[in-house]
């Protein structure tokens, strides 16, 4: 029996498993007439490369075979590992293509160009860019745009610029891919203006470009621009939060996280509300912008709501949550949530064993706190960090020291801001000045650290309640930025435990320059100043101030988690 080429090419088409496929292959093979054609073979290989029963594996034994593979199939083979796992595997089939004197064509090149940018390979990347100028594919819209891709992908936003602006400005998928780059390399304000450009241009966006503009929104809290963003898509007749479809779902909870972030909650909510089917994405939007704003109550409840609807909570979930815990001093539910990750070995993360680490600290469990730092192999700059702060603020300085100490000696990791502002904290309630001074000017001197607000507080509060107040005074007159109200604060506290009656009046007069938001303790102080030193005419005038200027004294309270006995 005689098996023709086309005969075998429409049973390829109806194909659909390997079984079958293998057969094809073996009658493909013991078939004389058409087991050295190239069609079939590259039939059989875009089979297994896009075929949602395909094996890519099967696909490069056959390619292996093949003596004189085309440009098709050596494309299929790069195309095939640029979108599977193994993008590496697509750079070395395009060099052996090269090397074998094959002539790559327009095709070739937005695979390859996609491997290398999942790789974040540049040197690749722009050898690639070489071959595309020498080959003349420049001006090729497909080319061109995966060397946006390409560039945008290793943060290389200005080659990105030059690529782009030789692209035809009526191509959408550039302007994406351009503005996506920019949002992804953290410059949303650049996303933005590109965007802009994009309307003057009158190109219209598709539903990536909408979803990637709201989050350079959410990031730069440009609620203005989001609300015109989210009104051009109304107005279009297109509302993401009627549909329950998959893309539709990604561009409204973008929406929703674009107002949840700009601190738009009454519209956020009301959103939230409107959605058809809540993908977890959008739960955490909306618990994590309440976290940021300090609406840590709300949090808890849209929480509870989450695990009544009975959707499982995901790590950013559980990150947003334990902070919660850590503001709200909840020990018992951070507990309950640190059990259940134990259960489910994601307390390993070194994220959530940070915010784990965190959560105790702060609650005041420093047993718990450094059971799990010294449990972690290989510690960052944040958990060291939230490990001294944590000593620091419940007074033991001396510990948070020695961990300091410790994290000098490893090599892997250096300290930041936020790590000096617990080492200082820590020298601030031992009472060591010399070592405090010595840890301000080193985070200079060695790591590079310019000193911030809160860094000039601590060592203001140290120097004062040390009673060396011109050293504390010199320090504030070197501030590149004008003291706040806590570096004052921090001075009229040193003046109340020496009763220094006289700088608390040159800092009286700094004072009435400021316009803070709560000017109550400082007020409260001033008045304890002059009643410690008898002079109440002052006191009086102080509280006159404060009752003419409606300045009400701010009431202390503490937080008692209670477990009820029934």
């Amino acid at each position: 029996m005689i098996i023709h080429q086309n005969a075998i090419l429409s049973l390829l088409a109806k194909c659909r498993s390997m079984s079958e496929l293998k057969k094809l292959h073996g009658l493909i093979i013991t078939t004389p007439t058409i087991n050295k054609s190239i069609i079939p073979l590259s039939k059989l290989i875009d089979f297994c490369i896009d075929s949602q029963f395909g094996d890519i594996d099967y696909a490069h034994l056959v390619f292996r075979r093949i003596d004189s593979p085309s440009v098709y199939i050596w494309n299929s083979m790069i195309k095939g590992y640029a979108n599977g796992h193994n993008p590496r595997v697509s750079m070395i089939l395009y060099r052996q293509m090269m090397q074998t004197g094959y002539s790559p064509d327009h095709f070739t090149f937005p695979f390859v160009l996609k491997a290398s940018s999942l790789l974040y390979d540049q040197d690749c990347g722009r050898c690639i860019h070489n071959c595309i100028m020498k080959s003349g594919f420049e001006a090729d819209a497909y080319a061109a745009t995966g060397l946006l891709q390409m560039y945008v992908s290793c943060a290389d936003m200005t080659s990105a610029l030059k690529v782009f602006d030789n692209i035809p400005k009526w191509n959408v998928v550039a302007w994406t891919c351009l503005i996506a780059g920019y949002v992804d390399n953290n410059q949303p304000y650049e996303a933005l203006e590109v965007f802009k450009d994009m309307d003057h241009w009158g190109v219209e966006p598709n539903e990536i470009t909408m979803v990637k503009v709201m989050i350079a929104c959410a990031r730069s809290r440009d609620i203005g621009t989001g609300r015109w963003v989210h009104d051009r898509i109304r107005k279009a007749g297109y509302d993401p939060f009627l549909s329950s479809s998959s893309s539709n779902i990604i561009l409204a909870t973008a929406i929703l996280e674009m107002y949840a972030k700009c601190g738009s909650f009454k519209t956020a909510r009301d959103l939230f509300n409107k959605m058809p089917q809540r993908n977890i994405v959008a739960w955490n939007s909306m618990i994590n912008a309440y976290n940021q704003y300090e609406r840590h109550e709300e949090a808890l409840d849209l929480f509870f709501d989450m695990l009544v609807s009975g959707l499982n909570p995901d790590k950013a979930t559980f990150l947003s949550v334990l902070s919660v815990c850590a503001h709200l001093c909840a020990l018992a539910l951070g507990q309950t949530l640190h059990a259940y990750l134990l259960k489910s070995n994601i307390a390993e993360d070194i994220e959530m064993a940070t915010a784990l680490l965190h959560m105790y600290a702060k609650t005041g469990v420093l047993i718990s706190a450094q059971k799990i730092f010294y449990s972690l192999q290989k510690k960052d700059v944040v958990v060291w960090s939230s490990m001294i702060n944590g000593l620091a603020m419940h007074g033991h300085g001396n510990e948070a020291l020695r961990v300091f100490q410790m994290m000098q000696e490893d090599d892997s990791v250096l300290p930041d801001h936020i790590t000096y502002t617990g080492v200082l904290f820590a020298c601030s309630h031992v009472g060591l000045v010399e070592e405090a001074k010595k840890h301000f000017n080193l985070m200079t001197e060695r790591y590079g650290i310019m000193p911030e607000s809160e860094h000039y507080g601590c060592m203001v509060d140290l120097l004062s309640r040390a009673g060396r107040f011109r050293e504390a005074e010199k320090l504030v007159e070197t501030m590149a930025e004008q003291p706040n109200i806590a570096i004052w604060g921090a001075l009229l506290n040193g003046c109340l435990i020496h009763e220094n009656v006289s700088l608390a009046n040159q800092v009286k007069m700094q004072l009435t320059e400021l316009e803070p938001a709560d000017w109550s303790g400082v007020h409260v102080l001033l008045s304890n100043i002059y009643a410690r030193a008898g002079r109440w005419e002052e006191v009086n005038m102080t509280r006159k101030v404060m009752k003419h200027r409606r300045i009400t004294k701010t009431i202390g309270h503490s937080s008692v988690e209670m477990k009820l006995i029934s």
